[in-house]
């Protein structure tokens, strides 16, 4: 079942193009790694879907006409972890996590136990449940990040999209958030997530979409998409492969002079999302 289609998607940033006509489909069953270099457009894709950035071309969600759903349809088909990890209010973390399921809610009512099941099973996916009780926004930056995964896991919507869900996560916690992503999708969900880490997209996602000024280059398998030559041509550097019991292993070691695209560098996918009314 395809749970995201996007059609020939546009995206401006004053005269510039952020987007120009991507589109991919994502699958019940996938995790797709979306990467790109710096200012690549990856942000601006996962907002679009979610209505937070004007846009081009056609976003079906389920089927569906993404523009024609009402926010708590929308909520239903899909769950969003955006790059932000500011927690705003003193509310407790098991407070936040529930938040995850407000669209299953209806407006006043309490949590059923189907509600606290899942948010109870959220906070153990995501090694918070021992933080409950306490301040969130008074948790480290790695913490407040699990907290915020396990909101998003809480929401129990077929398809999740992360954005660099493993910033400011120590390699064990990234380690555990990808199985995670593997388990949701194979237990008929999907998941769609920017990524910077070549190593974590090459071993945990099934399919890699490269994105580079606003286009898609490259759709397919780690080991395609991610081959020695594309890595020298999209981010100037060479890296180090190899096939193990484990899977793929892709591991930058070297930046080339004069490769990948300078331009790239000059606006991160945050800062132009930041920088505009979208």
């Amino acid at each position: 079942m395809t749970l995201l289609e996007i059609t020939a998607l546009t995206a401006q940033l004053g005269r510039r193009a952020v987007l120009d006509g991507v589109s991919l489909n994502v699958s019940a069953g996938e995790v797709v790694g979306l990467i790109g270099p710096n200012g690549a457009g990856k942000t601006t894709v996962l907002r679009a879907v979610m209505s937070a950035v004007a846009h081009g071309g056609e976003i079906r969600l389920g089927g569906a006409a993404a523009q024609a759903l009402t926010p708590r349809e929308r909520a239903l088909r899909v769950a969003y972890l955006p790059q932000e990890r500011e927690i705003a209010w003193p509310l407790t973390v098991e407070r936040v996590v529930s938040l995850g399921r407000e669209p299953h809610r209806r407006p006043g009512a309490g949590l059923r136990a189907t509600d606290r099941a899942a948010i109870a099973a959220a906070m153990r996916k995501t090694d918070v449940t021992r933080l409950a009780h306490r301040p969130a926004d008074a948790l480290s930056g790695g913490e407040r990040a699990r907290v915020l995964i396990a909101r998003a896991l809480a929401q129990q919507a077929p398809l999740l999209l992360a954005d660099e869900p493993t910033a400011g996560l120590d390699p064990a916690h990234q380690i555990a958030l990808m199985e995670t992503f593997s388990r949701l999708a194979a237990e008929g969900g999907a998941v769609l997530t920017s990524l910077h880490d070549l190593g974590l997209a090459a071993r945990w996602c099934s399919r890699i979409v490269l994105l580079q000024s606003g286009r898609v280059i490259a759709d397919g398998p780690p080991a395609e998409t991610l081959s020695p030559a594309r890595l020298r041509a999209v981010y100037g550097v060479d890296a180090y492969h190899a096939e193990t019991a484990d899977g793929l292993v892709v591991l930058p070691t070297r930046r080339l002079s004069g490769g990948g695209d300078p331009a790239e560098d000059a606006t991160t996918d945050h800062d132009a999302a930041a920088a505009t009314d979208f």
